[in-house]
């Protein structure tokens, strides 16, 4: 069976987004692409979440960033995921404005993902939010799927 990856909003707007002149971000952007090409190699999962986040803002971008995973299916958020939501949001240290990474995260723990991929290095995908994470889920029995970037996973 193929590894489960939940994508998780800043990939999406990586994929879709016009060329960056950064060369940081434009570089993203690329392992990005090139990691999408792959992504028939592992079973692609998005939730009500980023679905919000990805089709608010500029509609013509609203609608790529919507038609690049129309096919994906959801993870649902029930209450088990807000309560793991709300640990980790405390023990991160979140701002009110990050909280949804916060679900991000609960939702692929509390659904078994292999993979969480994610360029929030801040929030998500940073070593501190990763180490917080699996600290939490080991206090708890649960395992930590692998929070990783694009980059990271580009050779499955």
């Amino acid at each position: 069976m193929k590894p489960t990856v939940y994508i998780e909003t800043s990939v999406i707007s990586y994929l879709t987004s016009r060329p960056s002149r950064d060369l940081i971000i434009a570089a993203h952007q690329q392992i990005t692409q090139d990691w999408w090409d792959q992504l028939h190699l592992l079973i692609p999962f998005i939730s009500e979440v980023v679905y919000d986040e990805i089709s608010s803002g500029d509609s013509e971008a609203a609608r790529k960033r919507v038609f690049a995973v129309n096919e994906f299916a959801y993870l649902i958020i029930n209450s088990e995921v807000l309560e793991l939501a709300k640990e980790y949001y405390n023990a991160i240290d979140l701002s009110e404005k990050a909280r949804l990474d916060s679900v991000h995260l609960a939702l692929a723990v509390h659904h078994g993902m292999d993979y969480l991929v994610s360029w929030n290095l801040v929030h998500i995908s940073g070593a501190r939010p990763r180490k917080i994470v699996e600290q939490i889920n080991y206090s708890h029995g649960i395992r930590t799927p692998i929070i990783c970037t694009p980059e990271e996973l580009l050779e499955i």
